[in-house]
């Protein structure tokens, strides 16, 4: 079965649609699958409900696809660094379903393995446990947290073989794996693509059973967010 499409639009042709539920791999700019969503933004698709750690930031990733308003709720632990996002979810243009970075990413894993939902301590007492079930166990409460299931996912990888067994590379693996595991379709952009038999099994970070369509994208913009500080003041000579 070849896995792999000439470029990120094929790859999403006869997939995507409005109204649809899904996931997109990457924390913050790191690991994003940025040719995949440049092509998602220009399907014209809408009223996307999207599963991912954050939004992107103004003009890139995510960020692209709350500019076109295509993107209808989005359930996420980091709203941080995205003015647009600000702006819509305040005036009530965009949903947000608030959710712990753990919790999210094993929202995640537990769609990909088979287990419809699961208790946490995370989140009681607080408004994240609103309308949810609760249960003690041991003396202690719980609130119970359901899988997510994207029917499309969206992830980057830094390698694949022809059979999507993929490899990521550091940090940028990140939501990615579990991502890909959730989807009921799963789409990988890749730096990288070799012949199956070329990547030792111990390098092979998730198997291409999980993998559906690759898209070869060599050349990405990887943006790096760089910490910045408040510059401080020399002191005045002799002060």
């Amino acid at each position: 079965m070849n896995k792999l499409y000439p470029n990120a639009s094929a790859a999403l042709e006869g997939i995507v649609h409005d109204g649809q539920l899904l996931a997109v791999g990457g924390f913050g700019l790191c690991g994003i699958p940025e040719a995949l969503i440049d092509a998602l933004k220009d399907t014209g698709v809408k009223d996307l409900t999207v599963i991912s750690n954050n939004a992107g930031v103004d003009g890139f990733g995510l960020g692209k696809l709350l500019e076109t308003r295509q993107i209808k709720k989005m359930i996420s632990s980091y709203v941080g660094e995205n003015k647009e996002f600000e702006r819509q979810y305040l005036s009530g243009e965009l949903q947000l379903e608030f959710t712990p970075q753990g919790t999210l990413a094993e929202k995640l894993r537990a769609g990909g393995s088979g287990i419809p939902a699961f208790f946490t301590k995370t989140g009681v007492g607080t408004m994240v446990a609103e309308g949810k079930e609760l249960r003690e166990f041991n003396g202690e409460t719980y609130v119970m947290e359901h899988a997510l299931v994207p029917e499309v996912s969206l992830v980057k990888a830094h390698r694949a073989d022809k059979s999507g067994n993929l490899q990521f590379r550091l940090t940028a693996r990140n939501f990615n794996p579990a991502a890909a595991m959730a989807g009921k379709i799963c789409v990988v952009e890749v730096e990288e693509v070799v012949e199956v038999g070329d990547m030792a099994p111990d390098s092979i970070h998730l198997p291409g059973i999980y993998v559906h369509r690759i898209v070869h994208n060599p050349h990405p913009e990887k943006r790096i967010e760089k910490r910045t500080i408040t510059p401080t003041s020399t002191p005045a000579q002799g002060a």
